[in-house]
């Protein structure tokens, strides 16, 4: 029996569906978190290209929850910018502009390259061991070919020196920054290339390390310079995915 109909079956006997905690419309709230993940984890993967319709009652259908819960859900990737509400015509997902990708880059330029100080002086040798770990696997994702796999750990690895800076409001708007990016690297970037050079957050990493936080901070200029020139922004005719097919829930 399929999750769907599982869920369905559960609607129908109160008795028996098992206890979870519940959002305010009668879905799960862990429920919701993960088709949120999921729905984002597709739209970076470029699963759902940039334009792609997404009809409430399609995903409700898909994911076995209600449309409530779905609005609730999409609102949600909409203030993350990776999802646009339109009056009248419902959800999809968020096109970058050229201008809205040179905003972006503009802020991550502001805040991150500001952050770099407080990293070296807070990073210890279990933070660096950490990072390094992101970067080969952000490495070997690229050379196997696995761009969208690459392009998260990228964003890990930038949400990740956030943290470490000790500023939770300023990591976190870091972590939106990131997932925008995400977007546009994965719509607009080059295949087997995030522009910048492969050992770029190794680099970085060896800065931090020793302290050199005026060092870090020209070289994380350098680097997200490097990541937006390399951007070939291409516009694209909006698509009618098969919602199904693509979550095989």
């Amino acid at each position: 029996m399929t999750e769907p109909q599982q869920m369905a079956d559960s609607a129908g006997n109160g008795d028996t569906a098992p206890k979870r905690r519940r959002g305010k419309n009668g879905d799960g709230a862990e429920r919701h978190d993960a088709i949120y993940r999921t729905i984002s984890d597709a739209i970076i993967e470029h699963k759902l290209r940039p334009g792609a319709r997404l009809r409430e009652d399609a995903l409700a259908e898909v994911f076995g929850v209600s449309r409530t819960g779905i609005r609730k859900i999409l609102q949600r990737l909409a203030l993350e910018h990776l999802v646009t509400l339109t009056p009248r015509r419902g959800a999809s997902v968020t096109r970058p502009t050229a201008e809205e990708a040179r905003d972006v880059f503009a802020a991550r330029q502001m805040v991150e390259c500001g952050v770099m100080d407080a990293v070296a002086r807070r990073m210890t040798a279990a933070d660096a061991r950490e990072l390094r770990d992101l970067a080969a696997r952000e490495r070997k994702a690229l050379k196997s070919g696995e761009q969208s796999t690459a392009i998260k750990l990228s964003a890990e690895f930038h949400e990740r020196l956030a943290q470490l800076s000790g500023n939770a409001t300023l990591a976190e708007f870091i972590g939106r920054l990131c997932s925008r990016s995400s977007l546009i690297l994965a719509v607009y970037g080059t295949s087997g290339h995030l522009g910048c050079e492969s050992h770029d957050h190794e680099d970085l990493i060896s800065y931090l390390e020793v302290g050199k936080g005026e060092r870090a901070t020209a070289f994380m200029g350098r680097h997200l310079k490097a990541i937006e020139a390399s951007l070939s922004i291409d516009e694209q005719e909006d698509e009618v995915p098969d919602l199904r097919q693509i979550f095989s829930v």
